[in-house]
């Protein structure tokens, strides 16, 4: 009897789920590299006769597992994780067994921190081992392929990086099989706020026979303090136990099966959530520590008895109409609490922006009481509405700052940084986020830093993350609840003390060499800087009396070195110690840093040259990077899974989607028959009837955007304009009773025409309540979001994207069709302009056909129109234009005066559109649509529309 086994790994987004995701075309950076599953099991993995055979691991008795109904036990769910010297080795391991009476899928699911080298990774499926190995991408490719072309089983994987990363492993197996996951990463912990923390990602999914977080801390320097907050909640209070030495800790979290349960008689576990440990280390006065091991030096800096230097700052306040609500609420509060703690030399001002740019402040005032109440009343009147200029206000920003120092404002010890606080997109003005980076670099001038702050889950967090770090700062995820206020002063805290600017490290060229960064713009209090090297052992008489550090406001500081033979001694006496600390901090510290260079290398070649020393050290130290896959397979090789990062089009280097498995669905697959209708010619006609159902049936929204309701029962199109500002959102849909939202959020023109600014839809959201599901389709990307789960595709892409009988279709450049089972489907067109247009922006068109089944209780502009009026169009007569008679139509006890035209349907032709007949109703459909179309008016994009 032959059996299935199919593999399907993610390693993803932000808690990206199971999904089943296909890409048709692809960049060619990783082209003939993915084939996908489709609900199910790809017909490659099929397993040879005797394959099977029990586990040679002693897993004890396996008896009185809980198990949901799907049958699958947990044996156990183990977390080991080993702290030397800051470097974090972690291993996630989790023993599953299928107790069903079928085959069925098992899967490995866990989160990654953001910035973890994930370096191995084994699987055991009853005695069957996988392993894994690193290899260069186009190797990668050509053992993916030959495995492929003889029918072994063969997996892909894409990455994307946003806050945290997934790594999921599906196995479909047989009944009884016993199976066996181990993940191993490493990450170098950072300094905040005085304390490092380490968050281990502890989320079994069920409850586990055996479940032990195990944490061993070895710092040389000494341990100040351990601290395990109650991160998991009140449930599991008095179970960790922390044994603290003076350069050692063990910190031992092992709920039992009846700790684990939500409540005493449940099933379910209330493991779920982040396991955090907190700790620093003792200090010498001059803040400096360099520990030498193995012939690479790590350089720790973390001075704290110095003075604050006086900061200059700018807080750059986003408050267009999707900060409405508790965003803007808890924006305001965090902003009155900053604004209490800057102290008396500093200098401030700030600036709020939507499609518009305003300065409470057109230059920097001292922060005296008085004016800090003042910025505290202004900030209270902010009222969140219109579109996102994030350019604009950046540029002013960077104006604001440049001419104060300039005209000699600014004290030459003082610090100068901006503060951009914004949860969205830009909708107005310069749309183009590369031309927005290169705007704000260049305005800059490495003079100041930028920090970010992107508030909420539909924020695009990479671009802030990049504009962040090219110009000297950092950025950071506020998560939009009633926690954001304490997040952003968190932040804040982060970077309100300056204590040294423009520090060099030198260190004696005989004695060291590969040095990471050694020049950073400013240190922070609380924080830590970490510089590594390689080292001469043999000359380390000149790296003792000659390692300084100099800043432009302070005096040269001697640093201390560990002693060597000390060291030596301390390391290989602790068994748990890793003894490659060094070597991989040195290599974390060096990837990272070409990572960020590569991203801002001025040209082609040095980029090239710089990917090749990514691809080489990623290679030497057996770590996944965006330049290598990791090979995962069993001894006879005859099954080859690949986990891969490939590139990213928006960020220039790293990933983008995900991908998997065989047999990739037709294009058409599962795309209702109006999506792919067919040009119909259109011609004038004198009757107040619409060409044929099967042709231009269906209700659309495009270009200013023109609203289109086709009603079915007398075959008329009904037309009509909404003339709204950039930034609003309209509700399109509205359906309580299926759980369906449609909205549409406008952008602007470039500039006005004829004294009218016109505006078009750039971002539409789709909210299936029923199945927790959100789609968002602007003009750069798609995106498919399941709770704190997410992936997103490009428009450069074409493939699908399934998810609980969701089905999302993209065509490249062109249109995305999402269709709903047999009960509803929709489509958005993107319409290209000319990207030096004086005037044009890209934009969204939709398009519903009146087939969808929508409840008695659907609403909206377009939603309203399911429930089909009653329409009597009479007395026509000629038009002030020959070509557009007018006539009296008769709608919801209304008499309208209505004029007969042409509108377009764009789905055949993006560029010229196919006329379709209509009668327009005037003044913004009023009349036509119930009440006035303010009354659809919506704060969020995924808010039901309330009823008046």
């Amino acid at each position: 009897m032959k059996h299935l086994i199919c593999f399907l790994v993610l390693f993803l987004i932000s808690g990206v789920g199971s999904f089943d995701l296909v890409i048709d075309e692809i960049p060619d950076e990783v082209e003939n590299l993915i084939d996908l599953e489709i609900d199910g099991v790809p017909s490659s993995s099929k397993m040879r006769n005797g394959r099977y055979q029990r586990s040679t691991s002693d897993w004890g008795y396996v008896g009185d597992l809980v198990e949901d109904d799907d049958k699958i036990g947990l044996y156990s769910y183990k977390v080991q994780s080993t702290i030397t010297s800051r470097l974090a080795n972690t291993m996630i391991q989790a023993k599953m067994v299928n107790n069903a009476k079928r085959s069925q899928h098992i899967v490995f699911d866990v989160q990654v921190p953001k910035g973890a080298f994930i370096d191995n990774f084994t699987m055991d499926v009853n005695g069957i081992t996988f392993t894994s190995k690193i290899r260069e991408k186009s190797e990668a490719r050509k053992m993916y392929s030959q495995a492929k072309a003889k029918g072994k089983a063969a997996g892909i994987v894409r990455s994307n990086a946003l806050d945290m990363e997934n790594f999921q492993t599906e196995v479909n197996v047989p009944p009884g099989t016993r199976i066996q996951f181990e993940l191993h990463y490493h990450e170098m912990i950072r300094r905040k706020l005085s304390s490092y923390e380490h968050i281990i990602s502890v989320k079994p999914g069920r409850l586990a026979k055996h479940m032990e977080v195990d944490v061993r801390i070895i710092e040389p320097q000494g341990l100040r303090y351990v601290h395990v907050p109650n991160s998991l909640g009140d449930h599991f209070d008095g179970i960790t136990t922390i044994s603290k030495g003076e350069k050692k800790a063990h910190v031992s979290f092992k709920p039992t099966m009846a700790q684990q349960r939500k409540c005493p008689t449940c099933s379910s576990t209330a493991v779920d959530g982040n396991f955090v440990v907190q700790y620093d280390v003792n200090r010498e006065t001059t803040g400096g520590e360099l520990e030498i091991f193995n012939g690479y030096f790590i350089h720790f800096f973390a001075p704290e008895n110095l003075d604050p230097l006086p900061k200059n700052i700018l807080f750059v306040i986003d408050v267009s109409g999707s900060m409405w609500g508790l965003k803007m609420k808890q924006t305001i509060e965090a902003m009155k609490a900053i604004l209490s703690e800057l102290r008396a030399a500093d200098q401030f001002s700030l600036i709020d922006f939507n499609h518009n740019v305003r300065c409470w402040r057109n230059n920097l005032v001292s922060a005296t009481p008085a004016q800090v109440e003042d910025a505290k009343k202004y900030i209270q009147t902010i009222h969140p509405n219109g579109g996102t200029n994030i350019n604009e206000a950046l540029l002013r920003a960077t104006f604001i700052l440049n001419e104060a120092q300039n005209l000699g404002m600014l004290d030459p010890n003082s610090v100068s940084m901006i503060v951009l606080v914004s949860d969205g997109d830009p909708t107005v003005g310069e749309l183009k986020l590369t031309t927005i980076q290169k705007n704000v670099k260049q305005s800059i001038k490495d003079e100041f830093s930028l920090f970010c702050l992107g508030i909420g889950f539909d924020v695009d967090y990479d671009f802030l993350q990049r504009i962040a770090t090219d110009n000297r700062g950092m950025a950071q995820r506020i998560f939009g609840n009633q926690e954001t206020s304490a997040q952003m002063k968190n932040f804040y805290n982060q970077v309100s003390t300056p204590l040294l600017k423009k520090i060099q490290f030198n260190y004696p060229q005989e004695s060291v060499s590969d040095v990471t960064q050694s020049s950073f713009h400013n240190y922070f209090g609380g924080s830590e800087i970490v510089v590594a090297g390689k080292v001469d052992t043999e000359n380390l008489q000149h790296l003792e009396s000659v390692v300084t550090a100099t800043a432009a406001n302070a005096e040269l500081v001697m640093e201390t070195l560990r002693d060597v033979e000390e060291l030596d001694g301390f390391m290989k006496k602790d068994k748990y110690a890793d003894p490659e600390f060094t070597r991989k901090l040195w290599a974390y510290l060096t990837v990272n840093q070409m990572l960020a260079e590569r991203n801002t290398a001025p040209t082609a070649a040095l980029k090239r040259n710089i990917t090749k020393s990514i691809l080489q050290m990623s290679l030497d130290h057996h770590i996944v990077t965006p330049f290598t896959s990791m090979l995962i397979e069993n001894a006879e090789k005859d099954e080859i899974m690949l986990a891969d990062q490939p590139k990213d089009p928006r960020r220039g280097c790293c990933p983008g989607t995900l991908g998997l498995t065989p047999n990739a669905p037709n294009n058409n697959k599962g795309i209702p028959a109006w999506a792919n209708v067919t040009a119909v010619p259109v011609s004038f006609m004198p009757e107040q009837r619409s060409p044929p159902v099967s042709s231009l049936s269906i209700n659309r929204v495009d270009n200013d955007p023109h609203f289109i309701i086709y009603l079915p029962k007398s075959q008329r199109n009904i037309c009509f304009n909404i003339n709204s500002d950039p930034g609003k959102i309209l509700n399109l849909v509205s359906d309580p009773g299926t759980g369906v939202v449609v909205n549409g959020q406008l952008v602007g023109a470039k500039k006005t025409e004829n004294k009218k600014l016109n505006t078009y839809f750039g971002k539409i959201g789709f909210y299936f309540k029923n199945k927790g599901l959100k789609v968002e389709i602007t003009t750069e990307t798609i995106t498919l979001k399941d709770g704190s789960y997410g992936i997103t595709l490009t428009w450069s892409d074409t493939g699908h994207i399934i998810r609980k009988q969701l089905l999302i279709s993209v065509k490249k450049e062109s249109n995305v069709t999402i269709t709903v089972g047999e009960e509803m489907s929709f489509m958005v067109l993107l319409h290209r302009v000319w990207k030096n247009h004086p005037v044009n922006v890209d934009f969204l068109g939709i398009y519903i056909p009146p087939e969808n089944q929508f409840s008695p209780e659907a609403h909206g502009l377009i939603g309203q129109f399911a429930s089909e009026p009653e329409v009597y169009i009479h007395h026509q007569r000629p038009g002030q234009d020959p070509g557009k008679p007018q006539a009296t139509m008769e709608v919801k006890g209304n008499k309208l005066t209505v004029t007969r035209g042409l509108q377009k349907d764009y789905r055949t032709d993006r560029v010229l559109g196919t006329d379709v007949q209509c009668w327009f109703v005037h003044n913004s459909g009023k009349g036509f649509i119930d009440g006035h179309y303010k009354d659809y008016l919506v704060p969020h994009l995924y808010s039901f529309l309330k009823k008046p």
